[in-house]
């Protein structure tokens, strides 16, 4: 593939998008599994893009449908506006996919890896960028170093420059962080903003929730090969509007007061009231109020708000519910 010939909309409108993408695989005794139904996805231009599900869901279905490593049973798919089936050499020209395993050759240097790498998208010579691509990523004083010697957060950065060297506009990230401590997992999350920050795409699945609410602009939820949410994350953030409030107070109790029995509240241990409620229906200065006129006297108080997780779990049972 000569890169150098291609010709890419730098400024298209969807770094991703796809519409009634399906795949079926045939099981064993002919039976139809179905890891996508008529996914409809379009992935922003521009940001970081969390696509997270449970094992199984149909994450990397999608992620090598894109590839082209997987052939669709139908639907359509394009990449940086290109559509995967009319143009595919030019829309895998524009990804780049950086996979969970460390697949790399022990007795390869970084250096060896990324020229072999951009002969397979045929790179011409005088156009590969390798010393600049290791620099990017931080190896550059590794560049003639075995790949066993390295590090295991090395050995993921060598595989980010690996899926560079065409010089995709996308990058998906499969599991990144996988198994790596947090101290290597904050280094890597600084590492993508810096990927993004410099002009790339990111594509981003993760089995990790706290990471896609840490890196993510926008996130899709899939589950049993389909789409059951996607917003940007704040807005996915409040589509459960259930929050907590704990009230510690000054007297002990003996039991609830009949004057808090319209809410949703409980009492834990004598000094503590934990109420919970939706902050469309109900506001916090309505419980207060009903605490003061109770006659009790608050001594502090915490509130809990809903989480990327809780979010996840909820629409995923709900999903699995109506199947």
């Amino acid at each position: 593939m000569n890169t150098s010939t291609t010709v890419i909309d730098p400024q298209p409108e969807h770094a991703i998008s796809a519409r009634g993408l399906h795949k079926v695989y045939r099981a064993d005794g002919g039976d139809q599994v179905h890891a996508l139904r008529a996914v409809d996805l379009d992935v922003p231009r521009g940001g970081i893009f969390g696509l997270l599900g449970p094992n199984g869901a149909g994450k990397s279905t999608f992620i090598n449908i894109l590839a082209g490593l997987v052939v669709k049973t139908g639907g359509s798919a394009s990449v940086w506006g290109l559509d995967i089936d009319r143009d595919p050499r030019h829309a895998r020209a524009a990804i780049g996919v950086v996979p969970q395993e460390l697949n790399l050759d022990a007795f390869f240097t970084p250096y060896e890896m990324l020229e072999v790498q951009a002969g397979f998208y045929g790179v011409p010579p005088k156009e590969r960028r390798t010393m600049e691509i290791l620099e990017r990523v931080g190896l550059e004083d590794k560049a003639k170093a075995y790949s066993r010697s390295l590090s295991g957060g090395m050995r993921r950065r060598l595989l980010v420059a690996k899926a560079l060297v065409h010089n995709p506009p996308v990058l998906v990230l499969d599991e990144p962080t996988a198994g790596v401590d947090i101290e290597l997992r904050r280094s890597l999350w600084d590492f993508v903003k810096e990927l993004n920050n410099n002009g790339t795409t990111i594509v981003l699945t993760t089995h990790y929730l706290e990471e896609a609410e840490e890196l993510c602009d926008h996130i899709a939820i899939i589950n049993r090969g389909s789409v059951i949410a996607y917003d940007d994350t704040r807005s996915l953030v409040q589509r459960l509007d259930n929050k907590e409030l704990r009230v510690t107070v000054a007297q002990p109790l003996d039991a609830l007061p009949g004057a808090l029995s319209r809410f949703t509240v409980d009492l834990p241990d004598d000094c503590t009231l934990v109420f919970r409620y939706r902050t469309s229906e109900t506001e916090v200065r309505e419980i207060l109020a009903a605490v003061a006129d109770a006659g009790l006297v608050i001594a502090d108080l915490a509130t809990e708000e809903p989480d990327l997780e809780d979010i996840f779990l909820e629409l995923t049972r709900e999903a699995t519910d109506h199947a």
